[in-house]
């Protein structure tokens, strides 16, 4: 007897099965504003991190009497948590769905925020004294970001990945990562404003203004997430195929040479952003909420060069993914040469502009690969992996950065980028380079096929 077509197909293997693409496709209209609000998730913690790490942290440990190793100590430890915890809501974002770990994570940075900034308050008007009980409470609100707050970005990117075919992906995700990027560059220039108008309405407490006005949009960006973002895509409901083989992920051939270039991007970002407000105050001669008012103008010129580079240059010329690593890494290290000799506004600003573009292609670049070299059902753990290795060279770079700033040379940690980023475009060219995903067959090993041919 023939059997029925129109019978559903019978099943010849007992094994648990799972539909490599499983995220039903959203409607152009739905994906683009699912997209957007991404985009502002990752907007608003860029800039929430730079406005602590440009353009309060230095001048408010000065007011409090810190020493300035402090300001790159409490990012360090939030940067060593990130590490650890990023990789965890990646795998989560799997089991409970991206638009829930994305909230968390929004939530956890808006009260790790929060906490920051009423801290900072009372130390600066005398309610809390003692640099060390001022220094450990800073560190444990910065730490509460490093825990919920790393939740958001592989999350994100993992939503993207769900939802964009391989020819595409590399531009939706420069896009998504310009958001970070332009957050980051872009959060001193707009932290310059609020600083100045909270120093008129008090001065003792306005350079912590900033911190107040992102505590307030991220908690609004969190309600629209948990709300509004459509999130149509299964959540896996137990370990199955996609845990049997993610232990040592890392390790995989196809996604390690991107994970190590992050780590390097990530270490170079720390030292050169953590150093150049110091560089400003010292070199120009300010202090205090006036150097907002060089480090802000700088970096929205370099925020501008990083969204040409993520939002024209990308889409427009479709670079492989080697060649944006290649040339974001060259262009950093002409920012760092140029920091090395600066001592005026307009070589600042000039070294910004070549910061921004060489992030703008660099960071997409690195993301995408690992994206691209990953199959479907473990984008969300790939995604940790690369959210942890953009955080793992902050974990270090305040004794490659602000400790050799202090204790060597001023023009040290920027000699240090120099060498570190020629390695870094040298060992892109010759191993970075996107294998196409082959289908997942695991075995609980680490183990994977051989590469294929370069995309």
């Amino acid at each position: 007897m023939r059997p029925d077509p129109a019978a559903p197909p019978v099943r010849m293997c007992c094994a648990p099965t799972m539909d490599l693409n499983p995220t039903p496709a959203l409607p152009p209209p739905d994906r683009r504003g699912a997209f957007f609000l991404l985009f502002c998730c990752l907007l608003a913690v860029g800039a929430g991190n730079t406005m602590l790490t440009a353009a309060v942290l230095p001048p408010l440990t000065r007011e409090l009497g810190l020493p300035d190793w402090t300001a790159g100590a409490i990012f360090s430890l939030s940067a060593a948590v990130w590490v650890v915890t990023a990789p965890f809501w990646g795998a989560r974002s799997n089991l409970w769905g991206r638009r829930r770990v994305t909230a968390i994570g929004m939530v956890g940075f808006a009260v790790s925020m929060l906490l920051f900034g009423l801290t900072s308050v009372l130390a600066l008007l005398g309610w809390i004294s003692g640099w060390l009980l001022i220094f450990c409470l800073l560190l444990a609100s910065r730490t509460m970001f490093g825990i919920f707050g790393s939740a958001t970005n592989p999350a994100a990117q993992a939503y993207v990945a769900d939802r964009t075919d391989r020819e595409e992906r590399t531009e939706h995700i420069a896009t998504l990562t310009s958001g970070f990027t332009l957050g980051q560059i872009a959060g001193p220039a707009a932290a310059a404003v609020l600083i100045t108008v909270g120093t008129l309405a008090s001065p003792t407490v306005g350079l912590v203004a900033p911190v107040f006005v992102i505590t307030v949009i991220a908690f609004l960006i969190a309600g629209l997430v948990a709300f509004r973002l459509p999130e149509n895509r299964k959540p896996v409901s137990d370990a199955g195929l996609a845990r049997a083989g993610v232990r040592g992920l890392w390790r995989d051939r196809r996604i390690f040479p991107f994970l190590l270039y992050a780590v390097g991007l990530s270490l170079v970002t720390g030292v050169l952003s953590q150093t150049f407000p110091f560089a400003i105050m010292d070199r120009l001669g300010v202090s205090g909420a006036a150097s907002a008012q060089y480090t802000g103008p700088a970096m929205t010129l370099g925020a501008m060069a990083s969204l040409i580079a993520q939002l024209v240059l990308i889409p427009r010329l479709k670079l492989p993914v080697r060649s944006l690593m290649v040339a974001g890494a060259f262009l950093l290290c002409g920012a760092s040469l140029t920091m090395v000799w600066a001592g005026d506004f307009a070589i600042f600003a000039f070294g910004q502009i070549l910061f921004g573009l060489g992030q703008g292609l660099a960071r997409p670049g690195f993301s995408a690969g690992a994206s691209l070299a990953a199959e479907p059902e473990v984008q969300g753990d790939v995604a940790g992996l690369v959210t942890a290795a953009n955080g793992m060279g902050f974990v270090v770079s305040p004794l490659f950065g602000l400790w050799m700033y202090e204790n060597v040379d001023d023009a040290a940690p920027f000699a240090f980028c120099t060498i570190v980023l020629l390695m870094m475009a040298a060992y892109a060219w010759r191993t970075a380079r996107p294998l196409s995903a082959a289908p997942v067959e695991r075995t609980g090993s680490d183990d994977r096929p051989p590469p294929a041919s370069p995309d």
